[in-house]
């Protein structure tokens, strides 16, 4: 089968290193992130006017799709597992039909009627605010916010978002035409103590002070402060859990953020509620 290669131009870095809890469109949730530009790609020569978009069109890669077959499966809603090839071959696992999160994860429609990201390319594409470009150590950093992406994605190419042609006002977005529907997040006493305790002992281990490009990574990438507990809320709003599982009360989930692993529920209320901090060891 005919194929393109194309080359990996940079790398995402980011908070979120595990696919769970990714927002799972870009702009759901305001994450800032970086994405570092490669040799010979990072030359600030190739982005000599990009600063004058607000926005960035990124196509990137779903690197963490088949790190080995039994995740894949293991990632599958259970009435699908039946349906997918055993040969060890990747192409044997392509699902012509999926179940989006958003018709609850029961109703099969087709992978190109989905964003899912079990597609033969296994490419993604998003549009993210450009914050800001930094040459650091002569390498170039852009600074994003509001990407569905996930820590070490590989970055495949980066446009200019046009809006008198990428912005379609009358344009149909199917069983997806409005926002998702974002749920309650609280926290518990402990949680709250937790968090408080791992970032008052973070303080003295600030990195900030250089500006190289490993502090600035550093600080998006790692480095935990007291506004991100509004963005891990955020983000736990938008209901990473399996469709199949939405109805389960005091089943605990772990999200990893930065340097540390979130543990939420969903309570009787109905709101989802975080248990607990605990720092990556």
């Amino acid at each position: 089968m005919p194929c393109h290669v194309a080359p990996i131009i940079g790398y995402h870095r980011a908070p979120l290193s595990q696919k769970f809890g990714a927002p799972r469109q870009p702009n759901l949730v305001a994450l800032t992130s970086v994405i570092e530009m490669l040799a010979p790609y990072d030359t600030p020569a190739a982005f000599v006017g990009l600063e004058a978009f607000s926005h960035i069109w990124i196509s990137w890669q779903f690197h963490h799709n088949y790190l080995s077959k039994t995740n894949h499966l293991n990632e599958m809603n259970p009435s699908d597992k039946a349906n997918v090839a055993t040969d060890g071959n990747v192409n044997a696992t392509f699902r012509p039909q999926v179940r989006p999160p958003r018709l609850g994860g029961n109703q099969k429609i087709g992978v190109f009627a989905s964003r899912s990201m079990y597609r033969p390319s296994a490419l993604g594409l998003s549009v993210v605010k450009l914050e800001h470009i930094e040459v650091v150590e002569g390498k170039v950093l852009l600074i994003i916010r509001g990407a569905d992406m996930i820590d070490g994605t590989p970055i495949i190419d980066i446009k200019p978002y046009v809006a008198y042609s990428d912005a379609i006002s009358v344009a149909h977005s199917g069983f997806a035409a409005d926002a998702p529907t974002v749920l309650t997040v609280m926290m518990s006493e402990q949680a709250r103590d937790q968090f408080i305790e791992i970032i008052d002992a973070g303080q003295d281990n600030n990195r900030e002070k250089s500006a190289t490009v490993s502090a600035i990574i550093y600080k998006r990438q790692k480095q935990l402060i007291a506004s991100d507990i509004e963005l891990i809320k955020a983000l736990i709003a938008q209901d990473p859990r399996p469709a199949y599982r939405r109805e389960e009360l005091h089943t605990g989930f772990v999200m990893r953020y930065k340097s540390v692993d979130v543990s939420f529920e969903r309570i009787e209320t109905g709101q989802l509620q975080i248990t607990a901090f605990k720092e990556i060891a």
